[in-house]
């Protein structure tokens, strides 16, 4: 069993920054592909991208391509999302997700493990 736990969440404005965390508990984490969604009111979850177990590998949703960057740091047990240029459209609640495999996936219903989320909301 893995726990997940995001922070960094709040209000900022249009064309600000914001970094997320996601810290894991729990099971091995550094064999776990890890993923960020985000779910804005009455839009469903989606993928916003996600980092195989050695940060070899990392995809983004189009609409973050160069905006957003996703680490991690196998040895603090952490999964980062450095999101710059924020956009009024990028406000949701992001959520960190685990896969019990080191492959990152882009479907909600390939992941195993989820945190509670953290809101983010850019004004405009």
């Amino acid at each position: 069993q893995v726990q997940l736990a995001e922070s960094g969440g709040g209000l900022v404005q249009a064309g600000d920054s914001l970094r997320l965390s996601c810290a894991a508990s729990g099971r091995t984490f550094s064999r776990n592909a890890m993923a960020w969604f985000r779910q804005a009111p009455g839009k469903e979850r989606e993928f916003v991208g996600g980092i195989n177990w050695s940060g070899s590998s990392i995809y983004y949703q189009d609409s973050v391509k160069g905006r957003f960057t996703i680490s991690r740091d196998n040895a603090k047990n952490t999964v980062y999302l450095q999101m710059n240029s924020l956009k009024p459209e990028d406000t949701a609640v992001y959520y960190c997700a685990a896969r019990k495999t080191s492959i990152v996936a882009r479907a909600r219903y390939d992941y195993d493990y989820w945190g509670q989320g953290t809101q983010v909301t850019v004004s405009s």
